[in-house]
């Protein structure tokens, strides 16, 4: 078994990153899905305190940090990888992780959101691993994705990558009204994991949402 952290969506929230600090003593591995920062501002109020988890993580931008603002602000956290269009084999860890960060669709906050269209991030999604783990900042459409009006905010591409790739878990963020929110879209378990943390036990190809206090 496998056990994951999984968060999102800290919005330079420094409380929130030494709660998540002190949640690792117990597992296997750390997903961040993006949003550390406000607008590009205050990078460093998170990744400062959560640089000192020593077990392996998978960070990816969210819409209010670039992929370099956010690899170069971790840039001595040494447990610590950026994902963009890229994956990562973990040593102990027996399956591969593969991250796409960004608003995905373009959303409506204007020129400071690091977004991208649908035909961009079906290019940074193509090459995901099977039977993996997916990380974005940005959910599937229709799953993990309802606005506080109820709106559908989800990707298209998203949600075609894990209809067609199958990874055992999907963490995201991005939509607050859904934090800590989780369904199942065919084997694949997607989270919504939000800032307060949420810890997943993967076993073999299937993943849960952990009990607490196991």
């Amino acid at each position: 078994m496998v056990r994951i952290l999984c968060f999102s969506d800290l919005h330079r929230d420094a409380a929130a990153a030494s709660r998540l600090v002190a949640m690792t003593n117990s597992v296997d591995l750390v997903i961040g899905a993006g949003d550390f920062a406000n607008r590009h501002e205050g990078l460093c109020d998170t990744l400062s305190v959560l640089s000192s988890i020593e077990v392996p993580t998978v960070l990816v931008p969210g819409n209010g940090e670039t992929f370099e603002e956010l690899r170069d602000a971790s840039e001595h956290w040494q447990s610590a990888t950026v994902l963009h269009g890229a994956g990562l084999s973990i040593k102990d860890v027996p399956f591969p992780v593969w991250g796409v960060g960004g608003g995905i669709p373009i959303t409506p906050f204007g020129s400071w959101s690091y977004d991208f269209d649908e035909s961009d991030a079906s290019e940074l999604l193509a090459p995901c691993h099977e039977n993996g783990v997916l990380v974005t900042h940005s959910p599937p459409l229709d799953t993990v994705d309802h606005d506080s009006s109820g709106r559908i905010r989800g990707s298209q591409a998203i949600r075609e990558c894990i209809v067609r790739r199958q990874p055992s878990l999907a963490v995201c963020g991005h939509i607050h009204s859904d934090w800590t929110k989780s369904v199942r879209l065919g084997n694949t378990l997607v989270l919504n994991a939000g800032p307060a943390g949420v810890l997943v036990d993967l076993v073999d190809d299937h993943a849960e949402i952990a009990n607490i206090g196991d």
